[in-house]
């Protein structure tokens, strides 16, 4: 058989779970899907106007490998100016997303049987992508410390093998940010070792506390930190397909071949609207969002289920195991029996609780937690 000769990783990685309960809410009549990390705004008409422009001059060639310049200078200026960054537009990699992104990084650094640690509950294509690149994938279990970083835990996870740690923050699934103890036990964890940090920050801009901290904000480890950012959670861009990387100029030169025998480029006339959306204001979702996570996080406590409060993206993960099911079992009669969709805790790698995005309207939030308190009495 030919599916024999394919590469075996591939057999290894798992289907989208949040796509198949996408797909059985979009088959069940009436099903209010609160299943995807998609923000429900359309891209902001300023941002979209750039691209009919871009056509009418002819950006519709070849551009460099990493991204038009003027792009990589815009994005170097925002995270100078934002995030207090020091990266140079030779420093800047746009990809096409975040996803792209964590592939090329992560392919660039890893060896076969190179170990991979991340902090779980935890977004599900890090084990895929971990394991087509022939790494390991190390889960740090956070959910009985808050979904904060123990230094003990994480310590007893670093071996000679160590190649990367993997922090997101605001987290997805959780909503929750790192807090400075969970970024400082990294911090000693990493310093003096050749060991990287990837910052997966692409929901750094949709937080709900002045108090948000990154770790790259340790500038004396930048050459170990590498940066993976997004257009699609702040700008709802998420159908654009842009993201880019930033890394020390060692590391974003390697990481440039492999970006360009995969993708070649991203979009030419894509490059204007992604330097005017670094000029756009996002506030004002984020207010909607704010008041969203106040409505959803107060009405499952009332509903009676346990949860941590998120600081930031637009997920609500609250617990579910009292019911003595698991999290597919529990989100599949969900469905069927309240027409409510939300995501098993499963997928992102543990099994008692369930995530809710509330990126969706104040109506369809209402009527889902209406029906979710509905069923939850019925158990």
């Amino acid at each position: 058989m030919m599916k024999d000769r394919l590469n075996a990783t591939l057999y290894q990685a798992k289907r989208s779970q949040i796509r198949q309960f996408s797909q059985m809410a979009r088959q069940t009549p009436g099903c209010i899907a609160l299943t995807l990390g998609e923000p429900d705004f359309d891209t902001p008409e300023a941002i979209c106007a750039e691209v009919p422009a871009a056509l009418a001059e002819g950006k519709t060639h070849y551009i460099e490998n990493n991204g038009r310049r003027d792009l990589r200078e815009a994005i170097a200026c925002f995270e100078r100016e934002k995030c207090g960054m020091d990266y140079t537009a030779d420093e800047v990699l746009v990809t096409a997303g975040a996803t792209q992104g964590l592939f090329t990084a992560l392919f660039s650094i890893l060896n076969p049987g190179d170990e991979v640690i991340v902090p779980t509950p935890a977004f599900l294509l890090y084990e895929d992508i971990t394991g087509m690149c022939r790494g390991k994938f190390v889960p740090l279990n956070t959910s009985d410390d808050d979904f904060q970083i123990r230094a003990e835990k994480l310590n007893a996870l670093i071996t000679e093998h160590t190649k990367a740690i993997v922090l997101n923050t605001p987290n997805n699934p959780t909503g929750v940010m790192l807090n400075e103890d969970s970024l400082k036990a990294v911090y000693d964890a990493v310093k003096g070792k050749e060991i990287f940090v990837i910052c997966d920050d692409v929901y750094r801009q949709i937080v709900y506390t002045d108090n948000y901290h990154s770790f790259t904000e340790f500038h004396d480890l930048r050459e170990q930190i590498i940066l993976v950012q997004s257009f699609s959670k702040p700008y709802a861009m998420t159908g654009w397909r842009m993201g880019y990387l930033c890394a020390d100029a060692s590391v974003i030169d390697r990481m440039q071949l492999a970006h360009s025998v995969t993708i070649t480029s991203t979009p030419a006339m894509f490059q204007d609207a992604a330097i005017k959306a670094l000029e756009t204001d996002p506030s004002e979702m984020l207010k909607q969002y704010s008041r969203r996570r106040d409505f959803i996080t107060g009405r499952i406590r009332e509903i009676g289920l346990e949860m941590v409060e998120p600081d930031g993206a637009f997920y609500a993960f609250p617990k579910i195991d009292r019911f003595g099911m698991t999290s597919t079992e529990f989100c599949t009669r969900l469905i069927r029996e309240a027409g409510v969709a939300g995501t098993p805790g499963q997928c992102f790698g543990d099994d008692r609780f369930i995530r809710f995005s509330y990126a969706a309207s104040d109506e369809m939030l209402a009527e889902a937690m209406n029906r979710l308190e509905t069923f939850v009495k019925s158990l």
